[in-house]
């Protein structure tokens, strides 16, 4: 259960709700549905059988006062028990319809709980016999019994209905968690994962047709990705030629100013060809890890001397491991690229166990890198003048992908520090697994 608070917060409002489970929220409804339905037919009961009971009151005692009228006229006395010859309390009302010469009885609850029969009749003398009884003993015993059965009935159907309703409302909860957990694991690439396999069952219903639209869209999501990975690799791969003999071509021009231009750009065309080919590759999901065994540090040391001995590197625990050595040193490559480009120095690499940690001095990394994770073109640099081309960290990540790594970034950040103070360096930590990966893909990248 998830509880959100509402309150201003700066001239803002957070928002406020209860989250609970479908089962519980279906149990609820069916308990409330159950609970009114049982109060109505009790009361129905109840109102009924009191009725009926009454009526069979006022029969008997209708009944008693006809006996005692003949009584009387033969005798010309009352000697019929409880029989009263114009009894003072007789109500107004029951007076007034034996005035008419009418025989009739009357019921009062105005004395308390037991209501009180009377029943009433004119005589040939001008009196009126009357007779006052009470509500049987036995009959208030038959409706405090009905009434705690109908209690016990009541609770009975509540019960009875939430438990229903956990029953109904857990089955549907776990159809919809193993579709979700599915649908998460599409979304993580897994291209195998249907979600009408995951949630199975028997019964067909909504949540069926759900599944088959999550698959049918993770179909068609799938093709146009291909679609777009096979396009994408087959322009890298017919600009290769062209762009190999530009440069071959480039190098024969006379030294001088020009040339150089031509050279450099020509070999920036080229570095990004062979990353979007490389990009293409990993998208598709058909690389695999050649694994050796390595110390880490010893290998991460010596990797980053030869390629900048001013960046410095330390060993904090030593540990072996097995992984890919040609796509760990793309990454922590592609990751010192990122930092000396991007940030500001010195850059530091520290190795602890399996984890790689690279940190520059810079601004940090923007936002929506932190949220979102690296995505391809797309440098940073709101002008689009940044250097590069935006391809490093998504070609970590893809090898990071293939070596079973998790890929992390944050910036660093004093605690307390408000969020429009900038950062004071990015971080960027690369987990190598316990395990060796066994195929593409087996470990998430997460950001």
């Amino acid at each position: 259960m998830r509880r959100f608070i509402r309150r201003p917060v700066r001239g803002k409002v957070l928002s406020v709700g209860l989250r609970t489970g479908l089962r519980w929220k279906l149990s609820a409804a069916i308990a409330l549905v159950g609970a009114l339905v049982a109060i109505a037919l009790s009361l129905v009961v109840h109102n009924a059988a009191r009725v009926s009971m009454l009526d069979n009151a006022r029969d008997l005692a209708d009944e008693r006062v006809q006996i005692a009228q003949r009584n009387y006229e033969l005798s010309g006395r009352p000697n019929f028990p409880s029989i009263k010859i114009d009894d003072p309390e007789l109500p107004p009302e029951l007076r007034q319809k034996v005035g008419q010469g009418r025989r009739a009885t009357y019921v009062t609850d105005h004395s308390g709980p037991i209501p009180d029969i009377w029943a009433a009749i004119p005589v040939k003398d001008g009196h009126v016999l009357s007779l006052h009884t009470h509500f049987t003993d036995r009959s208030t015993d038959v409706m405090k019994d009905l009434d705690q059965a109908l209690v016990i009935g009541s609770i009975a159907v509540v019960v009875g209905g939430s438990a229903l309703g956990v029953l109904i409302g857990g089955q549907l909860s776990r159809r919809l968690r193993k579709a979700a957990a599915a649908a998460n694991q599409v979304a993580k690439g897994e291209p195998d994962v249907r979600v009408r396999d995951a949630i199975g069952g028997v019964v067909r219903d909504e949540t069926d047709d759900l599944a088959r639209a999550v698959d049918a869209m993770a179909d068609a999501l799938q093709q146009r990705l291909e679609a777009e990975r096979r396009v994408t690799a087959d322009i890298a791969h017919e600009l290769r030629t062209p762009v190999t003999g530009l440069l071959t071509a480039a190098e024969l021009l006379p030294p001088g100013r020009p040339t150089e231009l031509v050279l450099d750009r020509a070999k920036a065309m080229r570095t990004l060809v062979e990353d979007v080919l490389e990009v293409a590759r990993l998208d598709s999901a058909s690389e695999r890890a050649e694994l050796q065994d390595i110390m880490l540090g010893e290998f991460v040391a010596r990797r980053v001397a030869a390629k900048d001995p001013e960046i410095m590197v330390r060993v904090v625990h030593e540990s072996e491991v097995t992984t890919d050595p040609r796509r760990l040193e793309r990454v922590l490559f592609n990751l010192l690229a990122n930092a000396a480009r991007h940030g500001k120095p010195p850059v530091e690499v520290t190795v602890e166990g399996r984890v790689i940690r690279v940190r520059d001095h810079g601004p940090g990394f923007p936002e929506e890198l932190l949220a979102h994770g690296p995505s391809r073109f797309r440098t940073g640099s709101e002008d689009r003048a940044g250097e590069g081309h935006g391809l490093g960290l998504t070609i970590a990540a893809g090898q990071a992908r293939v070596l079973g790594a998790r890929l992390t970034f944050r910036n660093v950040r004093p605690t307390g520090t408000p969020e429009d103070i900038p950062a004071e360096g990015a971080v960027a930590v690369l987990w190598l697994p316990e395990h060796a990966p066994t195929n593409t893909g087996s470990y998430p990248i997460l950001q």
